[in-house]
């Protein structure tokens, strides 16, 4: 199973790389979008509301628990490139560890404040009652969530990037079944398509606990390894961090968002939550370029070959760059029938279109800064990553949507170019880090 990616022609080890993770990325993006699509079918605006804000609520924790497992990933690879099997062996026990307790701790908390939640949501209040629900369900599958990414992670540090693909592949199958079970032929609406969610994921964690348990992986626990370390899990933690953090604050950014929008009425809520869920789609590529550079550069930095992931990360901004341009300029033409998939309410297709139009630029650039922030957590100093988001985030993005929304009260469009603004920030304070770490020197910087 483990792949070393320190060897051989750069583009051939970012596809052989990229590619499952693209796929898996869009496999799990489904999970979302399917549950929107099909109650979109069988309910009315409410439940639609009901669940778009309850998985943007979801998919922060998800992301975050994504981030900080990036920690295991980082940590696993730079062992693989340096041959330190020992390594690999104690960061895998101490990672199912620590993310086996904080998952139980993070359901116990969330549970207590599945009201609070939804009521700093600004959720309109035909869908309460159906947000509320449709989070109990989900919290209470958060330690499934959190096994999952905890498996791929792991999977990916040691170059292995196609069977956590093949696991969420089955766990999507199960969820679009479930979906149309529970919400067409059960009528259980956004509680429907939260059990649809959890059992899939509970699935996905059986079947890859399976395969472990069946394959020969080339690395062996000890006894020792699962006995909680400092520095084990202090190397993760270092890591993980700042990219947990990091990604947590964007989507609560996102989330005022959603507050912002839903302030300004059921049908204007509806449209941005589409819309949030179209560009988690359309970011597959910049979101797997940023996993794929971390992984590759963190093998070729722990072999001591700092300039081959730099140029990991030249081809990575070349590929997110090529793909963001072309569908920019795809979705100025169709953005309607785009967002028409998931509503039939007209008012909604009007405002779904102008949101998206003005989001729709951000691809370029996030692609830029995701793949930036890949390259910094192969350096093991994601703190960088964590620098130009939140000064994204605080001076240009949350402001930028707010003073719009105020100003420009009948269109969205304006609020989508607010989102991209932010993204371009990110893409010079990293070009300023990028150029600061090499006048001081990359080898130095990678060490800490």
């Amino acid at each position: 199973m483990e792949r070393n990616l320190t060897a051989g022609n750069v583009w051939k080890n970012i596809a052989y790389f990229s590619l499952p993770y693209l796929l898996s990325y869009f496999l799990q993006t489904l999970y979302g979008m399917a549950d929107l699509f099909i109650i979109g079918q069988f309910e009315g605006v409410a439940s639609t509301t009901a669940v778009s804000v309850g998985s943007q609520v979801m998919h922060m924790i998800t992301v975050m628990v994504v981030g900080l497992a990036m920690g295991t990933t980082v940590t696993i690879g730079q062992a693989v490139g340096a041959g330190d099997k020992k390594k690999v062996s104690q960061t895998i026990g101490n990672t199912v560890v620590l993310f086996l307790t904080a998952s139980l701790i993070l359901m116990a908390v969330f549970l207590g404040l599945v009201k609070p939640i939804v009521s700093i949501m600004s959720t309109p209040e035909q869908a309460v009652s159906g947000t509320i629900a449709y989070l109990t369900v989900c919290f209470i599958g958060i330690p499934c969530i959190t096994a999952y990414n905890i498996i791929s992670s792991i999977f990916r540090g040691l170059g292995d990037s196609r069977s956590p693909m093949y696991f969420i592949a089955i766990a999507c199958i199960a969820n679009i079944v479930l979906d149309y079970v529970f919400i067409g032929a059960l009528h259980l609406g956004a509680v429907g398509a939260a059990l649809g969610t959890t059992l899939s994921q509970g699935l996905s964690v059986i079947i890859a606990f399976l395969v472990i348990c069946k394959r020969d992986t080339g690395i062996s626990l000890h006894k020792s390894d699962w006995k909680p370390r400092r520095e084990a899990m202090g190397r993760v933690l270092k890591i993980g961090i700042p990219i947990a953090l990091q990604d947590g604050l964007i989507q609560i950014a996102f989330l005022i968002i959603t507050v912002i929008a839903n302030r300004r009425g059921l049908s204007d809520a509806a449209a941005v939550g589409i819309v949030e869920k179209i560009i988690s789609f359309l970011f597959l590529v910049p979101s797997s370029m940023l996993s794929t550079i971390s992984a590759l550069g963190a093998q070729n930095i722990g072999a001591g070959k700092p300039q081959r992931a730099i140029q990991v990360l030249r081809c990575g901004i070349c590929i997110t760059v090529s793909f963001g341009v072309v569908v920019a300029l795809l979705i100025q033409f169709i953005a309607p029938s785009v967002v028409g998939l998931f509503t039939a309410d007209a008012a909604v297709v009007v405002f779904g279109s102008q949101y998206l139009r003005g989001y729709i630029w951000d691809c370029i650039f996030a692609g830029i800064h995701f793949s930036f922030s890949g390259y910094f957590c192969a350096c093991g100093r994601s703190e960088f990553s964590f620098l130009h988001n939140i000064c994204a985030i605080a001076l240009v993005r949350v402001p930028g949507v707010y003073l719009t929304s105020i100003l420009f009260p009948d269109t969205l469009f304006p609020m989508g170019l607010a989102t991209t603004s932010g993204s371009l920030l990110s893409v010079c304070i990293c070009l300023l880090v990028f150029r600061y770490l090499k006048k001081k020197g990359f080898d130095k910087i990678c060490s800490g």
